[in-house]
């Protein structure tokens, strides 16, 4: 993984995406510290980076994927800055969204993007953060749902809270970016 974009990432979601303060997680859980990843991922450098380095995640160690995407909202800037970046480097990704719930009309789908994707492709899920892996499981639900094959993970920040071993007891291969003691050592 190229090490001067791995350093710059790493400022950017310091500065961006770290806050010390209490807050409620998605999982409920309380914590003293937050990541709010989507205020890297929807800056221009960051989102930049994030492609990049997902991108080089991607070819290392899931290299048959056709397509990435992921929970909607973290998950959303993510996919659409990998598929970007891939097309870039002449090996593109398709990205698709999942989202909370079926679309209310139309096509009814949990899944936007859908068009793009058939039965029997193999995805990757991305996620900014993960606490629990709760969000990355309900989303992987619905890509299994859809015929799609989930190869594994790859999230920018593992907060070490269990999720990556949830992830991985469901057959989920797991890759992070940083994990929180890296990002705050």
């Amino acid at each position: 993984m190229n090490a001067e974009r791995r350093r710059r990432l790493k400022e950017l979601i310091l500065k961006f995406s770290y806050q010390k303060r209490e807050v409620r997680l998605a999982s409920g859980r309380m914590s003293d510290f937050y990541f709010d990843g989507k205020q890297t991922t929807l800056h221009p450098e960051g989102a930049t980076l994030v492609g990049q380095l997902m991108g080089e995640l991607a070819a290392e160690h899931f290299a048959e994927a056709q397509a990435v995407g992921g929970p909607t909202l973290g998950a959303d800037p993510i996919a659409t800055a990998i598929a970007v970046t891939s097309f870039l480097r002449g090996f593109p990704l398709l990205s698709f969204i999942v989202r909370k719930e079926p679309k209310g009309h139309g096509t009814m789908s949990w899944i936007e993007g859908a068009s793009h994707l058939r039965p029997g492709m193999r995805v990757i899920l991305v996620e900014d953060v993960i606490t629990t892996g709760g969000s990355i499981l309900k989303a992987c639900k619905a890509v299994r749902e859809a015929g799609l094959v989930p190869l594994g993970v790859m999230v920018i920040v593992d907060r070490e809270e269990g999720g990556r071993e949830a992830l991985e007891a469901e057959g989920l291969k797991v890759c992070s970016l940083f994990t929180k003691t890296e990002l705050l050592a």
